[in-house]
C-alpha cells in the first residue's frame, strides 16, 4: 500500500555531514507523521526525529542541535540533515510514515528498507 525509498547514507568522518532523504509513495491520501529511527548493532531501535503534519517536530536528545528534520509535503518526502556526526551515530537509519490511505483507512506505520550511516573516528 505504501512504499518508502531512502537515500543518502554512507561513510563519513567524525565532524562531517550527511543528508538523508525518504520519499513515500502508494495509496496515501495524507501523511500525519514522518520521520527517522535508527538501530545500531546490538542495540534497540531508537527515535531520531519525527515531524507531524501540524508542523511539530520531535528530536532525540542525542540529535538536538546537530540534526534537522524537514519535510516537503508536495513530494511526500522527508529529509534529515545530520551535522557534526559522531562515531556513535553509526547505525542503520530507517524512515517511517503513518497517515491515511485514499480509501480512508489508517495506513499503519510503514518503514523503509534502511540506509547505513557509518561515522569513522
Amino acid at each position: 500500500q505504501v512504499q518508502l525509498v531512502e537515500s543518502g547514507g554512507g561513510l563519513v568522518q567524525a565532524g562531517g555531514s550527511l543528508r538523508l532523504s525518504c520519499a513515500a509513495s502508494g495509496r496515501l491520501a495524507s501523511i500525519i507523521v514522518m520521520g527517522w529511527y535508527r538501530q545500531a548493532p546490538g542495540s534497540q531501535s531508537e527515535l531520531v526525529a519525527v515531524t507531524f503534519s501540524t508542523g511539530i517536530t520531535n528530536y532525540a536528545d542525542s540529535a538536538k542541535g546537530r540534526f534537522t528534520i524537514s519535510r516537503d509535503n508536495a513530494k511526500n518526502t522527508v529529509y534529515l540533515q545530520m551535522n557534526s556526526l559522531k562515531p556513535e551515530d553509526t547505525a542503520v537509519y530507517y524512515c517511517m510514515c503513518s497517515g491515511r490511505l485514499i480509501d480512508g483507512r489508517n495506513s499503519g506505520t510503514n518503514w523503509g528498507q534502511g540506509t547505513q550511516v557509518t561515522v569513522s573516528s
